[in-house]
């Protein structure tokens, strides 16, 4: 909602915020769909991206993505149930686990993968490169600028 004590810019900011809320929940709605077939959800999907090149611990995944630990926690208990993760010891934290992708999730993150290409490709045709550019850019200014604005919180991603 944009107040009248929002000078320009922050109006502009504002806007920007509601409409990335409004794709946010587009993105996980298609992401849904997407996999859901594969016995996963967006979420878990982006628990199983942030393991792709090498396991990690619970606080990791939730730095690396943005989350919270405890969010990141209850999806790699669910994960590790239905058998697309595994643990092993973490020689650097005793009780922090490492996480990793079992095979069957390795198999499954490669279908996931070729469908992702597709249905990018699909949404993105005919958009320019420079607005995908400039969009982005401009995301990542915003997250810095959000992310240095944040009180500096101590918890357990900050321990592990």
């Amino acid at each position: 909602m944009i107040h009248k004590n929002h000078m320009p810019a922050g109006a502009n900011f504002t806007r920007l915020i509601l409409e990335t809320f409004r794709l946010n929940g587009a993105l996980i709605a298609a992401g849904d769909q997407l996999v859901a077939d594969l016995g996963l959800t967006s979420a878990r999907w982006q628990v199983l991206g942030a393991l792709h090149d090498s396991p990690a611990t619970v606080a990791e995944i939730a730095r690396r993505m943005g989350l919270t630990r405890q969010n990141v926690q209850r999806i790699a208990n669910c994960l590790d149930k239905d058998g697309f993760v595994i643990t092993s010891a973490n020689p650097a934290h005793l009780r922090a686990k490492l996480y990793s992708l079992t095979p069957h999730a390795r198999t499954v993150m490669e279908e996931v993968s070729h469908r992702q290409a597709e249905w990018a490709n699909r949404i993105a045709d005919g958009i320019d490169s420079t607005q995908f550019n400039e969009a982005v850019s401009l995301m990542t200014v915003l997250t810095k600028r959000l992310e240095h604005d944040l009180p500096r919180r101590r918890n357990y991603t900050d321990v592990v």
